[in-house]
Order: structure tokens, then sequence, then C-alpha cells
């Protein structure tokens, strides 16, 4: 009989699948295009919405996220112009940063303030330079061409080491899923014998329960397998 599938489950409405953004320290990116600015790193915080630290970089009087390179320290100046030097941390546009410079936070589009290579221990490389953009080699080995005027920041992201340390149990597994709402692995209840769940048992000639979405069903769980408008033969034929 199968399961709930995964998007049926996600239009009940229910926190599985709702990431506790509320408890994120806020979005990490460049700043906007039409400044230029060169900010001082006053703090550096640890965000479960993240898997890299975060610096928080003071502009004058407003300050501002951004993921945090491997090497930076508090009371570093960090800065985001198209003429500034090529240094861990500074922010430039793709046509003026080297060939074979590592870089991180990638714009997809110019000034959406990054999307690519965000990840902790992550980093991508410049390749070459074209007429039609930039080419960068991802973390994943894959060719991406870029237009010139994307910006990228110098260096690798910090946090590289996390993935080394063993989980060594479940309880710490959970925790970690529980911290950023990915899902956990749960026993489906027909696994189950059925001393142990109603759903459970092979015994019998129906397992489990149906997996035909409600009539009256909200628009969000009314997908997968869509209940049949009439069953049978129609009376009077």
């Amino acid at each position: 009989m199968g399961k709930r599938i995964i998007s049926q489950k996600r239009g009940r409405g229910t926190t599985t699948y709702r990431a506790p953004s509320f408890r994120y320290a806020g979005r990490a990116g460049n700043i906007p295009v039409d400044k230029e600015s060169e900010g001082k790193i006053t703090d550096i915080i640890h965000s479960q919405g993240h898997s890299a630290p975060l610096i928080v970089v003071a502009h004058g009087k407003k300050t501002q996220l951004s993921i945090a390179p491997h090497g930076v320290k508090v009371g570093d100046t960090v800065q985001t112009s198209k003429d500034a030097e090529m240094k861990v941390g500074n922010t430039l546009p793709l046509d003026s940063i080297e060939e074979g410079q590592l870089i991180y936070n990638i714009e997809s589009k110019p000034g959406d303030g990054g999307k690519f290579v965000r990840a902790g221990g992550t980093y991508a490389r410049v390749l070459t330079k074209t007429k039609d953009g930039v080419i960068v080699q991802l973390p994943s080995k894959k060719k991406k061409v870029f237009k010139k005027n994307c910006r990228a920041t110098i260096g690798i992201i910090a946090g590289g080491g996390r993935l080394e340390k063993p989980l060594l149990k479940a309880g710490n597994k959970y925790h970690k899923s529980k911290a950023k709402n990915t899902l956990y692995p749960r026993t489906s209840a027909v696994a189950m014998n059925a001393v142990d769940h109603p759903y459970g048992g092979s015994s019998s000639s129906h397992k489990g329960v149906v997996t035909i979405s409600p009539r009256f069903a909200s628009p969000g769980r009314k997908v997968g397998k869509i209940r049949a408008k009439r069953t049978g033969r129609r009376k009077g034929r």
C-alpha cells in the first residue's frame, strides 16, 4: 500500500518540515551593489541556520551579517569594491578577480547578495575569463559561466572540519537535525508488528491505511493519489 509521499506530508502544515527561521541570526550576504564601502569585523557569531560561522561587519552606524572566511578575526577590515585588494574577506566583481583565485558566496545575478558556495568549508575557483562571462569551477567540479559583474568574496568558508567529528550516537543526530528541522527518520507504522501499532502486521489482507488523499483535503494535501470522482458502476444502466 505504501505510505504518504513527502509532498503530502508537507501540505499538512505541521512543524515536521517547517524550518525554525525565527531562531536564525539573519540573512548573510553582500552589501547592496550600488554601495562601495570598507567595514570592520566586530564579532563572530553562530547561527543554527548556517553551517559556517557568521561575521558582524560594521559599516559606519550600520551592521551587516556575512559568511566568515577561514583566517579572519575580530578587528580585521573587509572591503567591497571593484578596486579592492585581493585579500581574504574582500568582495569584488568576478571580472576583477585573478584567475585561479579561491572564492565563495558567488552572486547568481548582480546584486542578489550571493547564492552559490555558501556551506562551511567549501570554495570555488576562478578558471578563465571569456567575452561571454567568467567560468568558475564549483565545489561539485561542475563549471558554470557567471556574468562579469557578479560579485564574489575571496577565500575559503570557515567551519570546514565540522563533518570530521563523528556523531557516535543517534541522539546527537536527532539534535543536529532538529536545529535546522531537517527530516529525522522515524519507523513507519506499517513496518511495525500488529501488537505495536494499529497499522502494523501483515497477516491481514489489508495492511496499513489507504494513501489516497481525502476528498475535502486542503490544496497542499491534494497531491499524489487523487480520490476518484466516482467508483463502481452507475445505477440504472
